[in-house]
């Protein structure tokens, strides 16, 4: 009798626990990717904005947006552009039916107010996401690079993709006049995604609003110089993620699909 009144009292016990580890659960982060899509065809040579130029029936943007939504750990999509495209690209979205793109917004003129403007719309969700910002004319990212970096985020507070420099670089003075050739091997090319937690990226732009000098080129940079005490981890990059610039530029990208 008492032994059967033990097992009893453990079958309830363990049917108790499955529930108890549920609750302990912490909550996987959200994860946005940004596609800044606001560039001009001007080195392009065309008319029509690159990331609307179709590779294989597809628009580069599109090809863009399919790399992210591929994901399963990605969450949502937000598309930043210009103004007079924002019709252009929300009508795409439709006709593709890219459920995971839940926003598509106007930046501003320089490439970090197109940052900015996907950071404030985050923040409506809370501080405990982490945001990817891609450069939409890099449709050949992989999804190794993407969920490297978000797993990188679970450690770092910032992530950067890039790849080690094939050629000798020079620094050269206003005149053109060599001045020092750094370590090659230290060297590295940047692409996207560059990674972030929320509250991370939000702080360095803050402080960079308050500085009149404030440029930027990437997002890393702004974490890099206005919030120096923050380490920013590199994830290995892709030769093949190119950023579309140039015409051979969609042929090699034609190839590789």
């Amino acid at each position: 009798m008492l032994a059967a009144y033990f097992v009893f009292i453990s079958l309830q016990v363990s049917s108790l626990l499955p529930n108890f580890a549920m609750e302990k659960a912490e909550p996987m982060n959200k994860v946005i990717a940004v596609l800044l899509a606001a560039g001009s065809g001007k080195r392009m040579g065309t008319e029509c904005p690159k990331q609307f130029l179709k590779v294989k029936g597809r628009t580069v943007l599109e090809w863009s947006i399919s790399a992210f939504s591929r994901v399963p750990a990605v969450d949502e999509i937000f598309i930043v552009t210009r103004e007079d495209l924002l019709d252009t690209v929300s009508a795409l979205v439709r006709a593709g039916n890219y459920n995971k793109v839940t926003r598509v917004m106007t930046g501003g003129k320089e490439r970090s107010d197109s940052s900015l403007a996907a950071i404030r719309a985050a923040e409506a969700q809370g501080d405990d996401l982490r945001l990817l910002i891609h450069d939409a004319v890099r449709p050949l990212v992989s999804q190794r690079i993407i969920e490297d970096c978000i797993r990188g985020l679970d450690e770092y507070e910032a992530v950067d993709v890039a790849i080690s420099s094939t050629d000798t670089i020079i620094e050269v003075d206003e005149e053109g006049i060599i001045r020092r050739t750094p370590e090659r091997h230290l060297l590295r090319n940047v692409q996207t995604p560059q990674g972030f937690r929320l509250a991370t990226i939000r702080r360095a732009y803050e402080r960079a609003m308050l500085d009149p000098d404030f440029r930027a080129t990437d997002d890393c940079g702004v974490v890099f110089r206005y919030l120096p005490g923050i380490a920013i981890k590199v994830i290995e990059g892709d030769p093949t993620n190119i950023k579309i610039t140039f015409p051979q530029d969609l042929e090699m990208m034609a190839a590789r699909l």
